[in-house]
């Protein structure tokens, strides 16, 4: 999995407060204004009491206007004294100078708190501001709808980068343990790609409000706050150009040397331009940046519920007792009551049909590889009724291990049949058993289990199943040289032979029916 930019990333693993990395790590965040923040812990299996602790936070760092000078920083939670951090992640999330970049980054924020919680930095972290996600860029892109509330189907990361970088971002990693170590060199490059990204989207949202908007007379300040060397600075450039940072910080110590601090503090206040210091040395944002904060930047804010993990167990409705009865009736359902509708007093053929759900489609398979006439739902996802209607229409009793279908009380006598065993081939016998089924080996493999159908009578030969798999199905060459015969199926012209996986499978539904005792 390369980089976005395919530029090797510099990557930088911050293990303790005391180290190169940590100073390094110091130093661009006073020369950044935009990062991408990312985190990564051990994945939860089951539902915890307790939020998940941060193994790994990840600072991508954009130290200039090209992706190029973009290190990433990987704080290792779980070997650095989170006490001597705390204060300086907090600053940074606050700070106004800087702008934060994430994908769907509350989640994080939470466990990220939880995280420095346990380890007494009481209290942990509330608030990223000024913040900016990449889930609302995207959307900005695709449908300039910025302002509208955003679908609850989003796409992925790796389908946005796909679809605005034109790389494929692996997440084949996102499930290791990260708490474990030491992190391999492929967890770290992940870790790495996944915050480094985020910059890169946002860069193509930035060309793009820089093709949108016109950018006349770019920083203009009040000439009763400047001198004429502060002014003559902003002339130099067209109205057109953006200030780069080097000419910003010309014209910042300008700024200071004619003016008193608190004058300065009152100007930036007034202009949104210079915020007010803090205890760290930042970089201010160029006026572009503060233009997309004003008009689409947001904040993250948790609130106290946000900080205590949601309960597993879901708030039941108060119900009836007539209701509690009748679920008990049904979930008691056993044997079969029949007589189901295939019989020829009710009209039917007198062949065995079968209406197999979602929840028991593989079964469908087995069925018919027993011979048995298995039918699956007309779609992928039909509705209770659908399901029902079908069964009517084609006679057919329905298989079903969903216990609300039995709540159809006129089906349930001789239409619907809820399957108790978990195992496709426990459910092939208890469906023998249940309907009293006779299966013979000359049925076994007697039907498509693609698609239900059955075969054409007459075996074709080699040359007459070349000729009917043409533009349709590839039939292996090693079979010509074998005398074999070819099936085809009447419906979907499937075509089978009796190769080693046709007689293993035959030997396997004997065993399974019990054909030899």
């Amino acid at each position: 999995m390369d980089p976005p930019n395919q530029k090797p990333l510099k990557i930088h693993l911050v293990s303790s407060a005391d180290s190169p990395e940590f100073t390094h790590l110091t130093w661009a965040l006073t020369r950044s204004t935009i990062i991408g923040l990312d985190a990564e812990w051990k994945p939860i299996r089951t539902k915890q009491s307790a939020f998940p602790n941060v193994s790994l936070l990840q600072l991508a760092c954009q130290l200039g206007w090209h992706s190029d000078q973009s290190p990433v920083f990987l704080l290792d939670l779980s070997s650095i004294t989170l006490s001597l951090i705390w204060d300086l992640l907090k600053e940074v999330f606050i700070s106004p100078d800087i702008l934060k970049l994430g994908f769907r980054f509350k989640q994080d924020l939470v466990f990220l708190s939880s995280t420095f919680c346990s380890q007494g930095c009481d209290p942990g972290f509330d608030m990223v501001e000024p913040y900016l996600d990449i889930t609302s860029i995207y959307h900005f892109l695709q449908h300039k709808q910025w302002g509208k509330k955003i679908p609850k189907e989003t796409k992925s990361l790796a389908t946005i980068c796909n679809e605005l970088l034109g790389i494929s971002l692996s997440k084949e990693l996102q499930c290791s343990d990260w708490s474990h170590r030491p992190l391999t060199e492929e967890q770290k490059l992940y870790a790495a790609i996944d915050a480094h990204c985020l910059l890169e989207i946002f860069n193509v949202f930035r060309a793009n409000v820089l093709k949108e908007r016109s950018y006349n007379n770019v920083m203009e300040l009040h000439s009763s706050s400047l001198n004429l060397g502060l002014k003559e600075i902003f002339r130099k450039h067209d109205n057109g150009d953006i200030l780069t940072r080097t000419k910003f910080s010309e014209a910042l110590t300008i700024l200071q040397a004619t003016v008193s601090s608190e004058d300065s503090c009152r100007i930036a206040k007034r202009e949104g331009i210079i915020s007010i210091a803090s205890s760290r040395s930042t970089m201010p944002m160029d006026e572009l940046i503060l233009n997309i904060v004003r008009k689409y930047g947001e904040k993250i804010l948790l609130k106290e519920s946000d900080r205590k993990p949601k309960s597993s167990k879901k708030k039941e409705k108060k119900r009836s007792s007539v209701a509690i009865g009748r679920e008990k009736q049904l979930d008691n359902v056993g044997d079969w009551q029949g007589p189901p509708p295939w019989v020829l007093s009710l009209g039917g053929d007198g062949c065995p049909k079968f209406l197999c759900d979602v929840m028991v489609e593989g079964l469908a398979k087995h069925l018919r590889c027993v011979g048995i006439d298995a039918a699956i739902p007309y779609s992928k996802k039909p509705q209770s009724r659908e399901l029902i209607d079908q069964a009517i229409k084609e006679q057919r009793v329905l298989l079903t291990r969903d216990a609300k279908l039995l709540r159809y009380q006129y089906l349930t006598s001789n239409q619907i049949y809820r399957v108790k065993s978990l195992l496709k081939n426990d459910q092939l016998l208890e469906i023998i058993e249940a309907f009293q089924l006779t299966i013979s080996e000359d049925q076994l493999m007697s039907r498509c289990t693609k698609c239900n159908g059955i075969f054409i009578q007459k075996p074709l030969t080699t040359e007459e199943a070349v000729e009917a798999a043409k533009g349709f199905q590839k039939i292996p060459d090693c079979l010509f040289n074998k005398n074999l015969e070819f099936w085809q199926c009447m419906d979907c012209n499937q075509l089978y032979w009796e190769g080693t996986q046709y007689q293993n499978a035959v030997q396997k539904f004997i065993d399974i029916c019990k054909l030899n005792d």
